[in-house]
């Protein structure tokens, strides 16, 4: 899970987005420097906490990975604000290792192909329009709830009435330097462990 610091561009405010919301729909309640946005339902979209140099020992700016370090720190602020909010953030990867166990035809596009991706601790159904997947290949799957360097952020989608979960990703998708004009996907030496994280 990334949260987001630009003390530069936005001033000493941690940002921590949970999941996205139409912001003309958005509720703001504010205790002492926490925000909680959400819904006018009350769907939950996210924090703003405000004079965050203050709370966290943040070392690093733009996005930031939330690890459990960060997690204990905002759960200490929460309970000095006397805050019940649940924060059992997934902190798990989303980049991470994957391998292509089977690829077949999508039944409704001819330039797509549906893959059943083992990542390690689950198979995913990814739905790729990549020209070079092939079944047997180590990938880098973003698996729903990465952030890409883009800014899209994956969620789970169909692709033309197929289920689709994740994405697997290409070099120029990474954001990785030198990465090929031509499309494909980042296909990996056989070396990489499957499961493990991706490092961008």
């Amino acid at each position: 899970m990334d949260v987001f610091y630009n003390p530069i561009g936005v001033g000493d405010v941690l940002i921590i987005p949970v999941k996205e919301g139409n912001r003309y729909e958005l509720k703001h309640t504010t205790v002492a420097d926490i925000t909680k946005i959400t819904t006018t339902d009350g769907s939950l979209l996210g924090y703003n906490i405000f004079n965050a140099s203050t709370h966290f020992d943040l070392k690093e700016s733009g996005k930031i990975t939330l690890t459990e370090e960060l997690l204990s720190q905002l759960k200490a602020l929460f309970k000095r604000s006397n805050l019940t909010d649940s924060l059992d953030f997934d902190l798990s990867p989303k980049f991470v290792v994957g391998y292509v166990k089977s690829k077949s035809p999508h039944e409704n596009a001819d330039k797509l192909s549906v893959c059943q991706v083992d990542v390690g601790d689950e198979v995913l159904q990814i739905v790729c329009g990549a020209p070079n997947i092939d079944a047997d290949q180590k990938v880098v799957v973003a698996k729903v709830g990465a952030t890409m360097p883009s800014g899209l952020r994956i969620k789970p989608t169909e692709l033309r009435g197929v289920p689709s979960n994740g994405m697997i990703c290409s070099q120029k998708e990474l954001g990785l330097p030198n990465a090929p004009k031509e499309k494909g996907i980042y296909v990996l030496e056989d070396t990489f462990t499957v499961g493990e994280e991706f490092s961008l």
